[in-house]
């Protein structure tokens, strides 16, 4: 894995993937989708339209899973009351396009040609992203690393704690997986602006 770059001709973000990064860029997205449609909070996309815009009953109390409770904070931390109706109305249509980003990614991978069923180790994977799909790819990195970086407890300066594991510690390959994550939101970042 090379990380992204922007095609000279094309214009388009381009990244290659072996198949077990793709497999398990794939696994990180869907248990994102999951997790984010795993509660009440969630839509329910057959509904009509109108009734839907119209429907305020979202939740009005924070996550109890501490991943949520990070993608999702309090947004007034002073005033639960305020915080409270914020919720109601924004958290649903906010876990909706967190899951439609991470799904864009998991769309994306099969469009390049990651079968349902990773047979063979040695396939490879272009992926090629227009601008707009390439900031919903970056977007959804981000929650992916808010995720991981929340389930394994990084904090800031905590780089010793990582490098002191050693490589077959279960909790140094999250936290390599985290980095990784981390490696193609940065080059998707600079083939954006680049």
């Amino acid at each position: 894995m090379s990380g992204f770059a922007r095609h000279r001709r094309s214009g388009r973000i381009i990244a290659n993937f072996t198949g077990l990064e793709a497999e398990l860029l794939r696994s990180l997205a869907s248990q994102l989708v999951e997790l984010l449609r795993n509660e009440a909070a969630v839509p329910d996309e057959d509904r009509d339209p109108f009734e839907a815009l119209m429907d305020f009953s979202g939740p009005t109390n924070a996550p109890e899973d501490p991943v949520l409770a990070r993608l999702f904070p309090s947004a007034y931390l002073d005033d639960d009351e305020a915080s409270s109706e914020f919720r109601r109305f924004t958290e649903g249509s906010l876990r909706d396009g967190k899951a439609r980003a991470a799904i864009s990614i998991i769309d994306g991978l099969e469009e390049a040609g990651l079968p349902n069923q990773l047979d063979e180790d040695g396939l490879h994977f272009d992926v090629e992203l227009d601008e707009p799909t390439a900031e919903t790819w970056m977007r959804s990195f981000s929650d992916l690393r808010l995720a991981l970086a929340t389930r394994l407890g990084v904090e800031e300066d905590d780089e010793a704690r990582w490098q002191a594991l050693p490589d077959d510690d279960p909790e140094a390959q999250a936290h390599d997986i985290y980095e990784w994550v981390g490696y193609l939101q940065e080059t998707l970042v600079l083939a954006l602006t680049d």
